[in-house]
């Protein structure tokens, strides 16, 4: 393999001269490459190497033209008869591309509600930066959209003349972008990279006259592409797949006036609502941007009774908010709805009704979001939502940092497309009507061996000085298990000094006992002995979404942009 030279100033006084060389292929790979090609040959077939991916790399569905494409991909259309060299065989298997870690196209079944998948949710789209100064803008949303982050809030208010609508966060001094702009860029951009439904969630401050400006402008900009249901309320959602290429509204419905001289006695007595999702008697408190129903005026009423039925019928995912009592908004009644609920209040009902929320997200939509005193756009831990079957878990898609890198390694999962779908366990009921309880601790279902070979790629993508102006890097892996409270655990590899070309060959275990919810979290740093050690790199993968064998990884940037050239190659096995 390939040597290089690097020279250092050492102290201002003197150059230092450090050689490394690029790593060759390691002994499992020496290995397997032997046991699968022909005896006694110095290459690898077309179906020698088919019976390494169907039998090592345990992928059966693999085909002789997908060998085929592996040696042309690497050795050109005319050269398929020559096979692999060994060292032909080892670029294989640092091929991203050719041999990922975990499947690129969707592969669940999307055929079932909506209320059974974890949905890619975005929280105060419109922000570029903290949640009391930054801009608003289209930008975010459409970064989001590429990421494929297929649910995006939007704050509307009045403008400043009370004729029109913008975005931006109430009560703060965050600048507004216009809803026609965001709706426009919405538009362009929602099936980019995923073809399943976007789901916009309005949060709602406006008049009924604007109310039904929004729903003139919804249906003008969108056109076939929007989505509505027929019936006024659903009683199950439709699927993804029955909205691929389809936009959804999400929102609290406007007030509706029941007619009082067509309703009988039983009609006027007090009804529970659903908080959004039936229509409520007048005689009833109803939140609606804090403004009563029995404090409106006739004007007020008037122009309910006009602009209400225009915005309502564009809702498909009826919405509203816990008022206190959570139990009753748990109840699960005939009709759908979605709720919404800060972290904190999800982490505090979680104490005592753990159960009973995951009975509720079996057909309803839970959407988290984060506490109020995250005005940095900080994010939160999102596992205590997935463990209880929240869909929609809100995150701030502007920032970077552990809870983001572990949204968007769940979101790697079913080829990208911004739903997953959600474990059996959380959808289904037992033979006594009992749901999920994530309170319980289960035994270990499989465990998980993650071997880390080697690491390449740094010497492209940074320059000589980025991690240490006296010395080549020195790099080690941390490994991470996030999931239920039972399977975290945290692994760390030796550290290998002054090498941009690290060599590790070490072997953890994890055991899990749900590894349907587990992430694996890879993060390689540079130490520091004089300050915080060095970000060289991170991913996060979906444990279920794993291929075994041997897979190049590549890494991630802290704002989870790809590298172009950094990797690992490391090898997952189930047992």
């Amino acid at each position: 393999m390939a040597t290089h030279t690097y020279t250092y100033k050492q102290f201002s006084c003197f150059n230092k001269t450090f050689t490394n060389t690029e790593p060759g292929p390691p002994s499992d790979v020496l290995h397997a490459f032997h046991s699968f090609s022909s005896a006694g040959a110095t290459s690898m077939s077309a179906d020698n190497l088919l019976g390494f991916l169907t039998d090592h790399q345990r992928e059966p569905q693999c085909t002789s033209d997908d060998s085929l494409r592996i040696i042309q991909s690497l050795k050109g259309d005319h050269k398929t008869d020559d096979g692999l060299t060994l060292d032909d065989f080892f670029h294989f298997l640092l091929r991203d591309d050719l041999n990922a870690p975990f499947k690129s196209e969707v592969h669940h079944d999307m055929n079932a509600p909506l209320s059974h998948y974890f949905i890619f949710t975005g929280h105060n789209s419109y922000l570029i930066g903290n949640q009391l100064t930054s801009d608003c803008s289209d930008v975010p949303i459409i970064d989001a959209l590429v990421r494929g982050v297929r649910v995006i809030e939007l704050d509307l208010w009045p403008n400043s003349t009370k004729d029109d609508v913008e975005v931006f966060h109430g009560r703060t001094l965050t600048t507004p972008i216009s809803l026609r702009q965001c709706l426009w860029s919405i538009r362009e951009h929602a099936f980019v990279t995923s073809k399943y439904p976007v789901i916009i969630t309005f949060e709602d401050h406006l008049t009924p006259d604007l109310q039904a400006v929004v729903a003139e402008m919804v249906t003008e900009i969108f056109g076939e592409l929007l989505y509505y249901p027929e019936t006024d309320l659903l009683s199950e959602f439709p699927s993804p797949e029955s909205l691929k290429g389809r936009i959804l509204i999400s929102t609290k419905p406007p007030i509706e006036y029941l007619d009082s001289k067509s309703c009988d006695e039983e009609d006027k007595k007090p009804k529970s609502t659903d908080k959004g999702s039936q229509s409520p008697d007048v005689t009833n408190k109803v939140e609606t941007d804090d403004k009563d129903v029995e404090d409106l005026n006739e004007s007020d009423e008037k122009s309910y009774k006009e602009s209400a039925p225009k915005y309502k019928r564009l809702i498909t995912i009826h919405a509203g908010k816990s008022k206190g009592d959570f139990q009753e908004d748990l109840k699960v009644a005939g009709k759908v709805k979605r709720l919404s609920l800060s972290e904190s209040k999800l982490e505090k009902a979680s104490e005592s009704f753990a159960p009973d929320i995951v009975r509720f997200t079996q057909k309803n939509i839970l959407r988290v979001y984060p506490k109020g005193t995250r005005i940095t756009s900080s994010n939160y831990k999102p596992h205590i939502a997935w463990t209880h079957g929240a869909q929609m878990v809100a995150f701030n898609m502007q920032g970077h940092g552990k809870s983001l890198w572990f949204m968007q390694g769940m979101f790697k999962a079913n080829g990208g497309c911004g739903y997953v779908k959600k474990p059996d366990f959380l959808v289904e009921k037992g033979p006594n009507n009992e749901v999920f309880d994530p309170k319980r601790t289960l035994p270990v279902n499989k465990t998980l061996k993650v071997k880390v070979y080697l690491g390449t790629g740094w010497s492209s993508d940074f320059s000589l000085t980025d991690f240490d102006s006296h010395s080549p890097p020195d790099f080690y892996v941390k490994i991470d298990i996030a999931g239920v409270p039972a399977d975290r655990a945290k692994k760390k590899t030796k550290t290998i000094k002054n090498n941009w070309f690290p060599v590790w060959e070490e072997e953890f275990e994890f055991p899990l006992s749900v590894p349907d919810l587990a992430l694996l979290r890879i993060q390689v740093k540079e130490e520091n002995r004089t300050e915080k050690d060095d970000f060289a790199g991170q991913t996060c993968l979906p444990v279920t979404e794993l291929k075994s064998g041997f897979r190049s990884v590549p890494l991630y940037d802290e704002k989870g942009e790809k590298y172009k050239s950094v990797k690992l190659l490391m090898r997952f096995q189930f047992k």
